[in-house]
């Protein structure tokens, strides 16, 4: 089945519904950074660079489905909570605008899981109603990724919907992974990559060629405040804490102690182990985002790769979901086809 793609960002989404046997014959984003590890990730894909607010619905290719992720900070818990009233939570309405016009058989948008706090009730209804309106059955589904074997705990919502004279539903696949004992850890992930990271030249910009393993280099630098106010380390044994899209804001690599806690709001780095501390490389937050190895992030400053990184879906998430609506629209088809020739 034939894909468009928005809000592409690195193509974690596209590449696990091309996993499940999804055609991504065309995909948007605007932000520059990201265009070279796409189109170089994504050979036979057409990447659209400009604003989807600049794209009209005749220049979307016909397909089958819409995905994308439209831009999360506005909804954030961690952020300024604006949600529509920021311009980035508006793009929102772009996605609803070409799904109306496109009517593929099915849609699917991600975005954090902050949209359900209620003070962005209106907007969410809002939402709802429309999606109505153009003509699909909606479901709303919250989950966290470590529930279905991605290594990391990452909350989020995703909006599925099927065009309604298909006459079914999306109902996310059950998790198999809920346990603690049975999650993807640290130590299965990134168990391999303890040696050969190399710290950023100057902070934050890429060592390029000498990097061993393609992106296995991590930021160097000070930790702010906040992130001291925390404890940021995950042990060998458990899941990572969310990647966030953000270097600064890097786990740190299990190999250390977990951090201290000095007073309220207040950590240090273990007395005698502060070499232990380093951020997770690039390489290792994309082994945490379930990308593959061959997938090669570009950039010139590390910043942008764990930008890229950290707003991606885990591939192995998308690849889930993707094998259940391909499933789902199968049966469907097969259903009316049969329905029709008995009739």
């Amino acid at each position: 089945m034939r894909l468009v793609s928005f809000f592409s960002g690195a193509g974690g989404l596209d590449l696990g519904f091309q996993k499940a046997g999804f055609n991504v014959l065309w995909a948007n984003e605007y932000d520059r950074d990201i265009w070279e590890t796409f189109e170089k990730n994504h050979i036979h894909t057409k990447l659209d660079r400009r604003s989807i607010t600049e794209i009209s619905s005749d220049e979307v290719p016909d397909c089958d489905g819409i995905i994308g992720g439209p831009p999360c900070q506005s909804w954030s818990a961690g952020g300024a909570l604006r949600g529509i009233e920021d311009k980035r939570g508006q793009l929102f309405y772009d996605f609803i605008r070409i799904l109306k016009d496109k009517k593929p058989l099915f849609f699917l948008a991600e975005n954090v899981a902050g949209m359900l706090l209620e003070r962005h009730k209106f907007s969410l209804e809002n939402f709802k109603i429309l999606f109505d309106e153009c003509g699909y059955n909606l479901s709303v589904t919250p989950i966290n990724a470590s529930d279905y074997g991605v290594p990391q705990d990452r909350k989020r919502i995703f909006f599925v919907g099927y065009r309604k004279d298909l006459g079914i539903k999306f109902k996310f696949p059950k998790t198999f992974t809920r346990d603690k004992f049975n999650k993807k850890t640290l130590a299965n992930t990134i168990g391999d990559l303890t040696k050969n990271a190399l710290p950023a030249i100057k902070k934050d910009f890429t060592n390029g060629d000498k990097c061993l393993i393609p992106n296995h280099e991590f930021m160097t630098g000070d930790f702010s405040s906040i992130y001291m106010s925390r404890n940021r380390v995950r042990a060998w044994n458990e899941v990572s804490f969310t990647i966030q899209a953000g270097g600064r804001h890097a786990p740190i690599h299990p190999q250390a102690p977990k951090m201290p806690l000095v007073e309220t709001n207040l950590r240090e780095f273990a007395k005698g182990y502060e070499d232990l501390y380093r951020r997770l490389s690039v390489r290792e937050c994309a082994r945490v985002q379930t990308f593959p190895d061959d997938f090669v992030f570009y950039y010139k400053k590390l910043s942008a790769g764990y930008k890229m990184i950290g707003n991606a879906v885990p591939v192995d998430l998308a690849t889930i979901i993707a094998t259940k609506i391909s499933s789902d629209l199968k049966t469907a088809i097969i259903y009316q086809k049969n329905d029709i020739l008995v009739a």
